[in-house]
């Protein structure tokens, strides 16, 4: 130990050496010294035995520093220089020398309007400054490190660019907003790190960050220092069409798939595919089948495979599975070069007890509320953020921004609505703490969705927010002004368990449960609903939608063809998950693909022509979606024949002119001569029978002119159709053919 008298104040040195010491920005880097006449640098560098001060503006030696201490403490003047400059340091260690450029001798990059909007959790972007950024300051060019973490005693960066030593890189902390900061030139893109936080009981554990956007798969659980590359978008045509769009008049037929296992490579299919290999197989297959919008599972990072995403760790970070964020990027571009949108399913409503994580992230309850009566999820095990936060507000706000801005998806579905909306949502008495007006209602996450359907809405003209509740909740689709919480879409929960109830009965029995498959039509248009047969209704024991079905193989898939058939014609955009459109027998298995096998017995074959052909008469017929979320698009010509089990309605266009008729028959009985109302006095055609060979049907169809004749059902005219067994049949107005065509035949 050398006299550190002109460089330490007493016993500042050992509370640096020992890590004790937290005011490090006021002690190490640059400072006037006390006269005022000279500058002084101090640093701190492990294993050092010589350090030199170099300009950087010249590149000349400065001055030598003094060893204060062996374990790489060094100080000196800069001779009579007086005015600070910048500089680096050469350290001699042992065995090699290395250039330092020293981040204590910069000041503070945060931003006082950013950090204001932050804590009234108004911030969009507060990724920008947060996390780990590239930032470019006097011409030196570093990562910014910065975190939230207010009831920390010290936090520091550790990671690959210096050996994992806690007191390399100790952060500047600012006791106004709880935000700690530290600019390090000599971090590298790709290089692994952590946050190190000592809590205020003393407690030191190493957390990721928050807003890190790559991640390393466990059981590493490091942040990823970002890599500066700057993807080159090509969707600026899709992105200008999407903010004219009114969504609500388009059709909307989503494919929802699980990365992960839609398909898998390699020998033993262990391997995931990457974006590329996702780019070039499951992009033309959208096509093919006439999907106008993909819907991603999460992937935020987990660490759980068996989550299938639902726990994230990592917000900001895309799943290292796939491939990194400039292919995920490419593959959404490719998407909507194809004219396909894409979703993804977002998860606000809890998060993991991951040690890494966000659960006491600052030795204090920080993003989740401390008492577990609001701050637990009894279901998954789970912690609920405090939405009344301002700052949590702002990283999630921010978080939903990051993902439609840098990535341009086209939407965000909520998970778990309705968990958010309740402060008793799967609880007991006793288990909950009622709001300040003695109520059920989470008055936080309300104003909080809110804001943030306001927020993205404002921000991102043409895209659009679905909610997963399966509550009764009032106006979820509802503007704000209204009251409402301003979503675009509501997954129809109601409609999915009536009608998976129905197909679950034996068609002899179906007639008592009629009503299971009419009484969506009494609120169809209380909320902009999507039907949607997603994940959840294939795990977990519930088996496949195939084996929901009663019955022999023949009757399974004649019954799930004619369902979807109901399906698509019933009001409300579309959502299928993957496999159910080739009828995948075994329920869904997260840890393997799906049965592509399948597809070369006929059955599954024309389960999925049957889907495409759905989709294409779906996009074709503005019947189907025009007026979705309009009573004027739907007539019942029959709901009351629960003795047939059968079931008949109109959809319209805005031109009632262009309308379709829907027979459903889910029974077995073929019905002949059987008379459906029609509304117009032209002739009709049958232009999709889900009973058709080509799907794996018994061929009963109408091959000839339907005729009209008298009045039925509240039409002025009917028509006499044969109706087939477990089968949808659609019917169109014949088009007249012009004379051109005529002379041509």
């Amino acid at each position: 130990m050398t006299n550190n008298a002109p460089y330490f104040n007493h016993g500042t040195d050992t509370a640096l050496l020992s890590g004790n010491f937290t005011d490090v920005f006021s002690l190490l880097g640059m400072h006037k010294a006390d006269n005022g006449k000279s500058l002084i640098v101090r640093c701190f560098v492990k294993g050092a035995i010589e350090v030199e001060v170099i300009s950087l503006k010249d590149g000349k030696k400065v001055a030598s520093l003094t060893q204060v201490d062996e374990q790489g403490l060094f100080a000196g003047t800069m001779g009579r220089r007086v005015k600070p400059f910048l500089y680096s340091l050469k350290v001699t260690y042992p065995m090699s020398i290395e250039t330092i450029i020293d981040p204590y001798q910069f000041g503070s990059l945060l931003d006082d309007d950013d950090i204001y909007l932050f804590a009234e959790g108004k911030q969009q972007k507060s990724y920008q400054f947060l996390g780990a950024n590239w930032k470019t300051i006097a011409g030196v060019e570093g990562v910014h490190f910065c975190v939230w973490a207010p009831n920390a005693q010290k936090v520091a960066v550790v990671g690959d660019f210096n050996h994992w030593d806690g007191r390399a890189h100790i952060m500047r902390f600012h006791p106004s907003n709880g935000i700690w900061e530290i600019f390090i030139p000599n971090a590298d893109a790709g290089q692994f790190y952590k946050f190190s936080v000592t809590t205020q009981d003393g407690a030191l554990t190493e957390k990721a960050d928050p807003y890190a956007i790559q991640m390393q798969a466990a059981p590493g659980n490091s942040s990823v220092v970002p890599h500066k590359t700057d993807y080159k978008w090509q969707d600026k045509k899709w992105l200008k069409q999407r903010k004219k769009q009114q969504l609500h008049q388009l059709p909307m037929s989503v494919y929802e798939v699980h990365l992960a296992s839609w398909k898998r490579k390699g020998e033993w299919g262990d391997s995931y595919l990457s974006y590329q290999d996702l780019a070039d197989e499951l992009i033309p297959y959208l096509k093919e089948m006439g999907f106008t919008h993909l819907q991603l599972m999460p992937i935020s990072e987990y660490p759980f495979d068996g989550s299938w995403g639902y726990q994230p760790v990592g917000l900001y970070a895309a799943t290292y599975r796939f491939g990194d964020p400039v292919g995920l990027k490419a593959f959404i571009d490719e998407c909507h070069q194809h004219d396909i949108g894409v979703l993804l399913d977002w998860v606000p409503a809890h998060f993991p007890k991951d040690p890494h994580g966000l659960a006491k992230f600052d030795g204090s309850c920080l993003y989740e509320h401390q008492d577990p009566r609001q701050g637990e999820h009894p279901d998954w095990d789970t912690l609920i953020f405090n939405y009344g936060r301002g700052e949590v507000q702002s990283f999630l706000l921010s978080n939903a921004c990051y993902w439609l801005e840098e990535f341009h998806f086209d939407g965000l579905r909520l998970d778990a609505v309705s968990s958010m909306l309740y402060l008793d949502y799967s609880r007991e008495s006793g288990q909950w703490l009622p709001n300040e007006y003695g109520g059920r209602e989470n008055i936080q996450a309300i104003e909080f969705l809110k804001l943030l359907n306001e927020r993205i809405y404002a921000a991102y003209p043409g895209v659009t927010m679905v909610a997963e509740e399966s509550t009764a909740w009032g106006g979820v689709t509802d503007t704000t002004e209204n009251g409402g919480l301003g979503f675009g879409f509501k997954w129809n929960m109601g409609w999915m368990n009536d009608c998976l109830s129905y197909l679950s009965r034996d068609p002899i029995y179906r007639k008592h449960h009629h009503h299971e498959m009419t009484f969506s039509l009494v609120y169809a248009y209380t909320e902009q609903f999507i039907l949607s047969l997603s994940h959840d209704e294939v795990v977990h024991g519930k088996g496949s939608l195939l084996h929901k079905i009663p019955g022999d193989d023949w009757q399974k898939f004649a019954t799930l063809r004619s369902f979807l058939g109901f399906m698509w014609g019933h009001p409300g955009k579309k959502l299928l998950f993957m496999g159910t459109e080739f009828a995948q027998r075994d329920e869904w298995n997260h840890n393997q693909s799906l049965d592509w096998h399948l597809l070369q017995y006929a059955p599954h074959q024309g389960m999925q022509d049957w889907v495409r052909d759905l989709n294409s008469l779906y996009s074709e017929s503005p019947a189907l979606y025009e007026l979705d979320h309009q009573p004027s698009g739907f007539q019942w010509l029959d709901c009351d024949n629960g003795d047939a089990s059968i079931f008949s309605f109109i959809r319209y266009a805005k031109d009632s002119g262009q309308h379709l008729i829907f027979v459903v028959n889910m029974t077995p009985q073929v019905h002949y001569d059987f008379r459906v109302g029609l509304p117009s006095e032209n002739d009709y055609i049958e232009v999709l029978n889900s009973d058709s060979p080509c799907y794996g049907g018994s061929a009963v169809s109408n091959d000839t002119i339907i005729n009209t004749d008298v009045d039925w059902q509240g039409m002025a005219r009917s028509g006499l159709v044969t109706v087939p067994p477990l089968a949808t049949i659609v019917l169109s107005v014949k088009v007249a053919r012009t004379s051109l065509e005529s002379e041509e035949d």
